[in-house]
């Protein structure tokens, strides 16, 4: 595409940015926004298109779609980026930087035994590697009464017992909780 066209302006004051489109085309658009997500950033681009009007006639259009970048984005030559509205994230607090990334919020209910009774379950953290990974996510109040079914033990793997015993106050500590 030595000789890319120029799209039809639409009324919109935004730099020329190149855009990939899936089957790999390459189009002339325009970079509107740009935002950084974990791990990668998010490009808000508009590309030429058509539409009809209430009279039946057609007229240029603009298409407005958020891209992964830089894969699906390309700078054109000459074309200056640093007016593009960038919302960059926050960078993390001490807190966060000691402590990490903070646990999934929820627990998970891991249901066992046959279909006669409710049978044995296992209330896990949702990050924990024994909590079945299609388990519903359930929300304090929905774990804490789970817990307190007969039956229903809490995994000391994944620190649900130490959390959850505190907000039950039965101090029911069984080390072969996480076993099924």
């Amino acid at each position: 595409m030595a000789d890319q066209e120029q799209p039809v302006q639409t009324g919109v004051d935004a730099p020329l940015i190149t855009v990939v489109l899936p089957d790999g085309q390459e189009v002339t658009g325009w970079l509107h926004e740009r935002r950084q997500t974990p791990g990668q950033w998010w490009y808000r681009v508009g590309v030429p298109a058509w539409r009809n009007t209430p009279s039946g006639g057609v007229e240029a259009s603009e298409y407005r779609v958020w891209v992964r970048a830089p894969e699906l984005v390309r700078p054109v030559d000459g074309a200056a980026y640093d007016a593009v509205a960038t919302r960059r994230m926050e960078p993390p607090t001490a807190v966060e930087t000691i402590l990490g990334p903070r646990r999934p919020t929820g627990w998970v209910l891991q249901k066992s035994g046959g279909r006669r009774g409710a049978g044995a379950a296992v209330i896990h953290a949702p990050d924990c590697d024994e909590a079945p990974a299609s388990g519903q996510v359930l929300g304090l109040d929905a774990a804490l009464t789970a817990a307190e079914r007969a039956g229903v033990r809490l995994c000391t793997l994944c620190g649900a017992a130490q959390e959850l015993e505190r907000l039950l106050g039965t101090g029911q500590s069984d080390d072969s909780a996480s076993a099924p």
